[in-house]
């Protein structure tokens, strides 16, 4: 069964060139970062996974990337979407470099998929092929591993993530115990690049069923 793909929009963008001081210092920065990119998505997942990109492709940091509470549709205001994250660099040039990565990602790559026409039930289950810094660091595995990112309603994920770990020889190195700030639920999967589809796969097909036949046990 083929899904429909539901994108992530990127709101609003801003660099800050040469940040103060007392802001530099409520990020923790380090002295060689002096440049900031903040940008807000209406998909808080697509836009972390947006942000990993961004370290492999540019020389810059995260340094901040929070989900905002209910979701996107209940943001504070129109630019505020579902998350907000700052990439921190040496330069102007490179946290712009680091944000054209985001976008490429969030306008190509990186989705999730609707299980019912009305795009009101949706995963997650996104490969990372080769994690950068900051999904690494969240995963708590080295750089350059590959990751399966999988992500669902509260029941859905629960369950998917069961089914993933049986499907491949994969590990759970990070649990979302449901709900989330978005009230979404899931975790990450590391192994080998084929290991990880095998357990993507394996999640989105059970949540299928699940959508499918919602009460038969």
């Amino acid at each position: 069964m083929t899904l429909e793909r539901i994108y992530a929009e990127i709101l609003a963008v801003r660099l800050i060139p040469n940040v103060d001081l007392a802001l530099a210092t409520q990020f923790q920065l380090e002295p060689h970062h002096r440049s900031l990119a903040i940008f807000t998505s209406t998909i808080d997942d697509v836009g972390y996974t947006a942000l990993d990109e961004a370290t492999k492709r540019a020389d810059v940091e995260v340094v901040y990337a929070r989900s905002f509470y209910a979701g996107a549709a209940n943001a504070s205001g129109p630019l505020s979407g579902e998350m907000i994250g700052i990439l921190a660099g040496p330069t102007p040039d490179e946290v712009k470099s680091g944000v054209d990565a985001v976008l490429q990602t969030v306008e190509n790559d990186a989705y999730f998929e609707a299980l019912d026409e009305h795009k009101s039930h949706a995963l997650y289950a996104h490969v990372v092929a080769r994690t950068g810094s900051y999904l690494s660091k969240e995963a708590g595995i080295k750089p350059g591993q590959a990751l399966a990112y999988l992500i669902a309603p509260p029941l859905e994920a629960v369950f998917g993530i069961d089914a993933a770990l049986k499907a491949a020889e994969v590990e759970l190195v990070k649990f979302f115990g449901p709900p989330s700030e978005t009230n979404f639920g899931g975790g990450l999967l590391t192994g080998s690049q084929s290991a990880c589809q095998a357990a993507a796969d394996a999640f989105r097909d059970i949540i299928i069923e699940i959508a499918r036949n919602p009460r038969q046990y």
